[in-house]
């Protein structure tokens, strides 16, 4: 028997399900998804529809933001709100959003379907409201796929394990520092911290690209050079190594596009 067919009562891996085609019930009615709190259930991955790589994604890519703020990330429940915002720092047209229409957000929001409302309402920054696009499942356990999103798209927004980054993992995260490099993290269960990837490349390549940035990068002795992805967390963006990313990655998403402007 195949080992990547559902095995009943043994649930099948997240990474199983993010590869495998999507089901789509014969229904008017669009699937929302991410819900807004990791991880997302089995059944929505299942059913969510899939980004597909659009050509070839260059060796080394790094976006950057216009600036970070005070967006509230380090708890669990704000980190979706410090992604959001991220990722319209960094992808066209790379608008700031400020700590006060993230906290309106958020109330605004409340305990209803975050994606929807990220479609519907967005930020609402100056008289023109930032919101997201069409929300695809990116399967993360395809370095093309996944480096095509960050490339083409824009910020791949990812639930992530965050116990093994902040305590069991070779190197430090170093929350609101930049430049943090860490490897050898431990595999975890999905967990319920929301990260964000905006670029990828060799080691030695994505430093430089750090260091174009004004940020030095200081890997960890014994981190190899192999594919790293640069990650937005805790207010800081740092390096992993893609061993470590998906022992610890549950789901990732694009929004395509990552921003739409609507004059309000």
């Amino acid at each position: 028997m195949d080992g990547k067919m559902p095995r009943g009562a043994i649930a099948s891996p997240r990474g199983d399900i993010a590869a495998s085609d999507a089901y789509l019930p014969d229904s008017s009615e669009e699937i929302f998804a991410p819900s807004g709190k990791f991880p997302t259930p089995n059944h929505e991955l299942g059913s969510a529809r899939r980004y597909e790589a659009r050509g070839a994604a260059p060796e080394t890519f790094l976006a950057w933001p216009t600036r970070i703020g005070s967006w509230g990330g380090e708890n669990t429940d704000d980190s979706i709100w410090a992604e959001e915002a991220f990722a319209k720092a960094c992808a066209e047209p790379r608008v700031f959003v400020p700590e006060e229409a993230i906290l309106r957000a958020s109330r605004e929001c409340g305990s209803s379907n975050f994606a929807r409302f990220m479609r519907t309402r967005g930020f609402q920054v100056n008289g023109a409201a930032y919101l997201d696009g069409t929300f695809r499942l990116v399967n993360w356990t395809n370095a093309s796929v996944l480096n095509s999103a960050i490339a083409h798209i824009g910020p791949v927004k990812i639930g992530v394990a965050p116990a093994g980054l902040i305590s069991g993992a070779h190197g430090e995260v170093t929350p609101e520092a930049s430049g943090w490099a860490v490897y050898s993290v431990p595999a975890s269960e999905p967990g319920a911290y929301c990260a964000s990837l905006c670029g990828f490349g060799p080691l030695a390549a994505l430093v430089q690209l750090f260091e174009r940035r004004g940020v030095k990068v200081h890997p960890p002795a014994g981190m190899a050079g192999q594919l790293c992805y640069a990650m937005f967390a805790w207010g800081s963006i740092g390096v992993i190594d893609s061993q470590s990313l998906m022992k610890i990655t549950g789901e990732a998403w694009v929004r395509d596009p990552t921003t739409i402007v609507k004059n309000l």
